[in-house]
């Protein structure tokens, strides 16, 4: 049971951070040359070079992203009905540990559209 919640935890973090790599590559320079912060984002890109490398390959980070998304949505999916132990303690835990892994994907997926969104789609209008 521990193993099973370990890989849980880390698909979900994993998923979060690689969607979150998604806003950083491309709503975070949006938002900010739209506020009039184009100095900001220029500071930023000079003192986080990992941010141009991301902004360079968004396709890739956005494959990624969508990949670890449809893993852990498929790894939740199969674990819905999965038991819990009986033990009313160790029960409430496993539950609430379903919920928060299920609310972490929903901040994952909310993400990573708001991500394809300034990526893909705002470009372009």
């Amino acid at each position: 049971m521990k193993l099973a919640s370990t890989k849980n935890s880390f698909i979900s973090y994993l998923t979060l951070f690689s969607s979150a790599g998604t806003l950083i590559c491309c709503a975070l320079p949006a938002l900010l040359v739209s506020v009039g912060l184009g100095a900001v984002l220029a500071g930023l890109a000079n003192n986080v070079p990992g941010l141009i490398w991301i902004s360079e390959h968004k396709l890739q980070v956005f494959i990624f992203a969508a990949v670890m998304l449809s893993l852990n949505g498929v790894w939740l999916y199969l674990n819905r009905n999965a038991p819990c132990p009986i033990d009313p303690n160790l029960r409430d835990a496993c539950i609430r540990g379903r919920k928060f892994s299920a609310r972490v994907y929903a901040v994952s997926v909310v993400i990573f559209l708001v991500g394809i969104f300034f990526a893909f789609i705002a470009p372009n209008l």
